[in-house]
């Protein structure tokens, strides 16, 4: 694997970026870079990101060569964090009123409305990194048949618990926002509660699949 590249964004953060595309390999450096991130001085805030990973730090105290040695130490030795992941199942009714867009797909994709979600459940996905909204995880592990461009014109709502492909990726809207992704179905389980602890269903590194719970028309 290539050496990322590392340099300062403004004064208080230091970003490390492996060049595309996103593997999982370049994932599980990103989530091992960031364990041990979390734990140096002067470091206020780490945020991992696809094939990347960014350190907020205190400008005053933090020497950036030093830190940056240190995130070349970290990546360099990660080790592969997939054997501690968890698994989660998540129940989906496709089509319908809960994923309007699944026509669509299969239009695109040159298959028939039944494959796509045959196709869609038989992967196994993990979730790259968590961004856009609280909770909404970004997935790796989509059948390359199904990749499917965004929508030309976003909606103005997407309804919580929608199920989405967006390009080479699939994932859930923790919460009812705008979005453009291609909306396939929907889950009735909750990804975001801010009472409990961790608030967000998926984490980074975790395995999810998807069930059926339902095909609507």
């Amino acid at each position: 694997m290539n050496q990322p590249r590392i340099y300062p964004l403004g004064d208080n953060a230091l970003v490390c970026e492996s060049a595309p595309p996103a593997t999982l390999a370049c994932q599980q450096r990103v989530w091992a870079a960031a364990q041990a991130a979390r734990t140096w001085p002067h470091v206020l805030e780490v945020v991992p990101g696809m094939n990347n990973l960014t350190l907020v730090i205190n400008p005053l105290d933090a020497d950036r060569d030093a830190l940056a040695d240190l995130l070349r130490s970290a990546w360099d030795s990660a080790a592969d964090a997939a054997s501690t992941a968890r698994e989660v199942e998540i129940p989906v009714t496709y089509g319908g009123k809960a994923g309007p867009d699944l026509g669509a797909v299969a239009k695109h994709t040159g298959l028939s409305v039944d494959e796509v979600v045959k196709r869609h459940v038989a992967g196994e996905y993990v979730v790259f990194f968590l961004g856009f909204q609280p909770g909404f995880a970004y997935m790796g592990g989509l059948d390359e048949k199904l990749h499917t461009p965004r929508r030309a014109e976003p909606r103005l709502e997407v309804p919580a618990g929608t199920v989405g492909i967006g390009g080479a990726q699939t994932g859930i809207y923790p919460a009812a926002s705008p979005g453009g992704w291609q909306l396939i179905g929907r889950t009735a389980l909750p990804l975001f509660d801010p009472s409990q602890t961790p608030p967000t269903l998926l984490q980074p590194g975790d395995r999810v699949r998807f069930t059926i719970a339902g095909i609507d028309a």
